[in-house]
């Protein structure tokens, strides 16, 4: 089966770091005590975005793709205010599954990396699962 992606191609999303981005601004109460720098859970999903996009020419009409897997190592701190970029790389596709090499970058270089898997599934599908966990 010959893949719709080629192995290479990659594609990208960029952020402003506001406070609303920041560890600090995710914080559930008082004892929560995180810093005001760029969340690892924003740039986790800065770098989903940036293969989500990668695959919305794939997509039929009905479906979307789902993050299913990531494996993240946050290598440096960012202040708000710098620019955020998340590039992933498509790697290639075992069976559903498509893979990515994922990077980002801060105004002064790498501040993070690792691999990310997504699936294409039916809308449908998904919200129909997501209802039935309300129990």
């Amino acid at each position: 089966m010959e893949e719709a992606l080629a192995p290479g191609t990659s594609s990208e999303a960029r952020m402003d770091v506001r406070f609303s981005d920041t560890a600090q601004a995710l914080s559930l109460s008082r004892e929560d005590d995180y810093p005001p720098v760029f969340a690892t859970s924003r740039m986790v999903a800065l770098m989903e975005l940036a293969a989500a996009r990668m695959l919305t020419r794939l997509l039929q009409p009905g479906q979307l793709s789902v993050g299913v897997n990531v494996d993240i190592r946050h290598t440096a701190a960012t202040p708000v205010g710098c620019t955020v970029r998340a590039v992933a790389t498509f790697l290639g596709q075992e069976g559903k599954l498509y893979r990515f090499r994922v990077e980002a970058f801060d105004d002064a270089g790498a501040i993070g990396e690792g691999t990310h898997t997504r699936a294409i599934i039916s809308t449908e599908r998904l919200m129909a699962g997501a209802e039935k966990r309300r129990g």
